[in-house]
């Protein structure tokens, strides 16, 4: 069997990314790249900014930071999604009556009109599927169990098994298994370059594809979480019960991208523990990548971030290192990709 790379400490890049149609996006702080492979073999690599949601103050807040971060990931991933898939149409589609009636009404701002819509009709889906219907599949036995938090339980469970299930279901489709394989570029990149090691091919190549700061790993905590949250709450009404669900997602959103953000940043023993659930996850959403697409992630790296000044292969360009990328907090949640690869 091929050996990882695995060494004992890392180093925070602050930089994060996410798996788009036959390329990969990477952010550094407010500046992003989509690398993707065209069909003609070439790489394109598309530079841009984005500053997301929300003003440095909020930012800066626990729990209210991760609700702003989940979003930002949202949209960014279906602007960059969108991007990538821009190369792969097979024909110009012919505008429907929807789009001509959104163009009318809205003109220039169509587009984000569409996309805002876009990323909330998924928000609503999710919370759907993974809060609301477990619980009112495990509502389903309350006439044979009385214990509350035995039933918490079983919701929780059943959260977990629909997750697993959803990311088994959409694994089978060829295009996914492809986001996957690059998927699991992103993380050798960034492993390669937070572990000190020269970012080539090869190196990469021998990189782990689990990282701590995953998306994968993110939605995990969310299922735990919501357990821990849903057994230590409760009221009586089964309305006021659904209520609750909805209203604490983004509370949920945000203790879940408080824990990831320390996974990211720490070796302690209890927390690499806490994280190994996660990171076995990832083996579900992460395959091997050719070395084409290792080349496509490289590519999105280094558009956006001096790798070789930051790991001091550099060192009369130390001065840059801050504007490079050392870890700024607006940039963790490029990490949580959260639902898009299901969304792919």
């Amino acid at each position: 069997m091929e050996e990882k790379v695995r060494m004992s400490t890392t180093r925070y890049s602050g930089i994060g990314g996410q798996a788009v149609l036959e390329g990969i996006m990477m952010k550094n702080q407010d500046v992003y790249s989509v690398g993707v492979r065209k069909p003609d073999g070439e790489i394109e690599v598309h530079l841009s900014t984005y500053e997301g949601i929300g003003n440095k103050k909020l930012k800066r807040l626990p729990i209210v930071r991760g609700v702003i971060s989940f979003v930002d990931s949202l949209v960014l991933g279906m602007k960059c999604l969108t991007f990538s898939a821009s190369f792969y149409d097979e024909e110009e589609a012919q505008p429907s009556k929807a789009d001509i009636l959104v163009d009318k009404l809205f003109g220039e701002k169509a587009e984000k009109v569409v996309m805002g819509l876009t990323v909330a009709f998924s928000i609503v889906m999710a919370v759907a599927i993974f809060m609301i219907l477990p619980y009112f599949a495990a509502a389903l036995l309350r006439r044979v169990i009385v214990s509350d938090t035995l039933l918490a339980l079983i919701e929780g469970v059943i959260r977990l098994l629909l997750f697993i299930g959803y990311i088994l279901l959409i694994s089978r489709m060829k295009d996914i298994q492809r986001v996957f394989q690059y998927h699991g570029a992103e993380h050798k990149c960034i492993n390669c370059v937070e572990h000190g090691l020269e970012l080539n091919v090869e190196n990469v190549r021998n990189s782990s594809r689990e990282h701590k700061r995953c998306g994968t790993s993110f939605m995990l905590i969310v299922m735990v979480v919501s357990i821990i949250f849903f057994i230590f709450i409760r009221v009586e009404s089964p309305i006021l019960r659904v209520v609750f669900r909805i209203a604490l997602v983004p509370v949920i959103a945000g203790v879940s991208f408080e824990f990831i953000r320390l996974a990211g940043r720490s070796e302690n023993k209890l927390v690499l523990a806490l994280s190994r659930p996660g990171m076995w996850m990832q083996g579900l959403t992460t395959k091997e990548p050719d070395d084409d697409m290792i080349e496509v992630a490289i590519a999105a790296v280094e558009a956006v971030f001096d790798w070789r000044t930051w790991q001091g292969r550099e060192p009369l360009e130390a001065e840059s290192t801050e504007k490079t990328g050392s870890g700024d907090e607006e940039n963790e949640a490029q990490e949580i990709e959260a639902i898009l690869e299901a969304e792919e």
